[in-house]
């Protein structure tokens, strides 16, 4: 299995190589999400996204940086930074309705 999910490959949790089954794998894999989050307004350097990380280590950011690459979704910048890819900005704004959802089911928890 390969380290980094690609659609059409088994991934964790899944033989079929669903595209979705292979977008889960790898955007469940820990920190992937929050670095697209950070990445959404522009290009950012290592140190800056580690620090709005807080918590990460430097190889798990590093590593996740690597397979969010190689998957196309974050991609080096002229200055050594890194910023979203085309596709990776695309699945920002496919992540709305998730952030809407997320907000009314916050919503109808009770409170007490």
């Amino acid at each position: 299995m390969s380290l980094v999910p690609k659609p059409g490959k088994p991934v964790r949790g899944s033989t079929t190589g669903r595209p979705v089954m292979a977008a889960l794998d790898l955007l469940g894999r820990r920190w992937a999400l929050r670095l697209i989050w950070e990445l959404r307004d522009g290009s950012i350097g290592a140190r800056d996204l580690r620090q709005r990380c807080d918590g990460m280590s430097s190889s798990v950011l590093y590593d996740r940086l690597k397979e969010l690459g190689e998957a196309g979704l974050v991609e080096k910048d002229d200055e050594g930074g890194y910023r979203l890819s085309e596709i990776g900005s695309a699945l920002g704004a496919a992540i709305l309705p998730l952030i809407r959802w997320s907000s009314d089911w916050d919503a109808s928890q009770n409170r007490h």
